[in-house]
Order: C-alpha cells, then structure tokens, then sequence
C-alpha cells in the first residue's frame, strides 16, 4: 500500500501551513534543545497551558548542559502543574546522556535521537525534521487522525501496529522540508480535522482526495478502541499543620508520582470520628479537625475519588519527623521548593 498523497496535495498542504500555522514560540527556533523541551512538554497538555511553562523552563535552563547539571528538586518545582513528572525526569537522564556521549549537542540522527531516555519515535522524528530536515515522519495522534481520514482507514489507531504502519508510509512521501511538512499534518490535526465535533472540513486543504470527506465517515474514523474503565481510588487526604508548616511525605521511588511529595492521605473515605487515632499513628497529636471539600483527579489509568481534612496540631517537632518520615516544612519553602502533584492542586490554597 502507497500513501495516496500526491505532490500537489503536499504543496496544497504546506501553502495551507505557511498561511495559518499558529505563531508558537517553539515555532520560532530551529534549536533542537527548545524544540526537544517542547515535544517533551506537549505530551498529553494542551498548547496554552504549555507556553508560559516552556518559557520559565527555557529561562532557568536555557542550555541543554544548564539542564543536565540542575538539581532535580529545582527541575521538579519548574515542572509542577504540568504533571506526567517522569517525563521531567526523562528529560535530564536524556541531556546528561548528550553531555556525556555527544558533547552537549543532539545528535542529528533520528536513530539517536531515539535511543535516548524518554524519546519515542514520534519525539525523535519531529526533532529529526524540525531541527535537521531530516526527512523523518512525526506521527502523532493529531497526524493518526488525519491520515486516518484522508485514506478511510478502519485501522485501530491506539494499536502499535497501526501507528508502525503510518509511520512506513508517510517516510517516502516527505518533501524536502520535512518539519514544515510534519508540522502541518500536526497543524491541520490540531485546528482543521478536529477530534471532537465537527472537523472544519471547509478550511481543509486535502478535503477534496479526502476518502472520510467523500464517504460521509468524518464521525466514525479515526477507529479507537475504547479504554478500559478508570480503576476508582478514594482518599482521605490530610492537611497536618502546626501554624506556618504543613505535613509533607515523599512517594515511593517508582510507581505513580514516584519520588514527589504530597499531603499524607490514607485509603479510603474515613469519618472524623475514626482519625485521630490513625493521626497520632503517624507521630502527630491533633487539636482540631476540620472537614475540607472533596476533589477529584484523573490520571490515565486511575481515578482519585478524595475527600480532605484540615488538621491542626501542637508544634511539637522540627524539620523530618523520625516516627513516621513526615516533614514539617515552612510554607516558604514549601512554595519555592517543593513540587507537589496536581492532584492536590485543590488543597494548595490552604498551605498558607
């Protein structure tokens, strides 16, 4: 099977871009450090709440060698609201990795590129051909559902198989501007040939060689498999403080949210009648107990269904509480240095 993606319909799809492409700031570089930090942002976030965190990022670490050398609470804290943290993470085991083989430079080689931690084939291809012009694709779940579309294909876009396939035959139709070309499929995806609603197939420049257009099937492709069902989680989150210090306990090294700190909580929804006895288990003696308002977050797989207590109780300790490996920490310091989740997000404003 050949890509039926004419010549004329590229050139009809790069004038198309050159036209209406958003102005982004990592859109303004050929840097493939910046272009590298926002691929790696614009995982599963949206594009605005990308922007003024990619700028921060660039501002405190404007080199890929800043980067690889920073602390990782520093790096943590810089990261904190755009979640997802082990592609933070990711991020600097990859620039240390460049410091160390490449001399602080990214490779221009796709298969390089790829090798390094947190780097996939879509990141390496959109490096590879918005940096270099390296005719590499950048098939991501924007271009899936183009391609989907143009073609009318029935295959499973959330299969490996089918992103491989796409991936084979979108290589030999790239034109010399790689990363102009893969932008504006990302681009059309992303503004024109809409996930949800309607696609605006009057503003498409394919939409004349469009199959899914033509057959009436906008609505039905791209063809997804649906996820299984959010595994429910409910917690009792706990917001242990002594006047100006808030109770803070470290994740384990690995798993979900590994190694960031969040308020204590305990599994399930308990009554107030049933926790101070669990908090003078932690080391702490509660003076008062304060219902807060329930929350909810999602992540990929999980959903936490919460409901929170503010706690107050005698200052009694400093810094890391031995008995039960909490910290007391100071609330300046909590909101210079201390990344926590945005699944507490809705607690923060209680920090003081």
């Amino acid at each position: 099977m050949d890509l039926p993606i004419s010549p004329e319909a590229v050139s009809a799809l790069l004038d198309w871009y050159r036209a209406n492409a958003r102005d982004l700031p990592w859109r303004r570089t050929s840097d493939p450090y910046r272009i590298w930090v926002s691929e790696i942002m614009l995982q599963q976030t949206r594009v605005e709440a990308v922007k003024p965190y990619y700028e921060r990022f660039l501002a405190a670490f404007p080199t890929l060698p800043d980067l690889a050398a920073a602390p990782e609470e520093r790096l943590l804290k810089l990261w904190e609201g755009l979640g997802y943290y082990s592609r933070a993470r990711n991020l600097q085991k990859a620039a240390r990795a460049v410091v160390e083989q490449y001399g602080g430079e990214m490779p221009a080689d796709e298969g390089l590129l790829r090798k390094l931690p947190g780097i996939g084939d879509y990141t390496a291809g959109a490096i590879a051909s918005i940096a270099f012009g390296i005719p590499a694709p950048a098939v991501d779940g924007n271009v899936l559902r183009v391609l989907s579309r143009f073609c009318g294909s029935c295959a499973d876009i959330s299969l490996p198989e089918t992103k491989k396939m796409w991936n084979q035959l979108l290589r030999p139709v790239i034109p010399e501007n790689a990363g102009a070309f893969n932008q504006s499929l990302i681009e059309l995806g992303a503004t024109v040939c809409l996930p949800n609603g309607e696609p605006l197939c009057a503003s498409c420049p394919l939409a004349s060689s469009c199959v899914a257009l033509r057959d009436g099937k906008t609505d039905a492709l791209p063809i997804k498999a649906a996820q299984k069902p959010r595994r429910i989680e409910r917690l009792t989150v706990l917001l242990i403080r002594d006047g100006n210090r808030t109770a803070l306990h470290q994740r384990p090294p690995k798993g979900l949210l590994a190694g960031l700190y969040e308020l204590p909580n305990l599994p399930g929804h308990l009554s107030p009648e049933e926790l101070p006895d669990r908090i003078r288990e932690m080391g702490f003696e509660p003076l008062r107990i304060t219902p807060l308002e329930p929350a909810k977050h999602i992540f990929t797989h999980i959903e936490w269904q919460m409901i929170a207590y503010a706690v107050k109780i005698s200052p009694a300790f400093d810094g890391y509480h031995e008995k039960s490996g909490y910290q007391l920490v100071p609330d300046d310091d909590l909101r210079l240095h201390y990344a926590i989740p945005s699944a507490f997000s809705a607690y923060k404003k209680y920090f003081g």
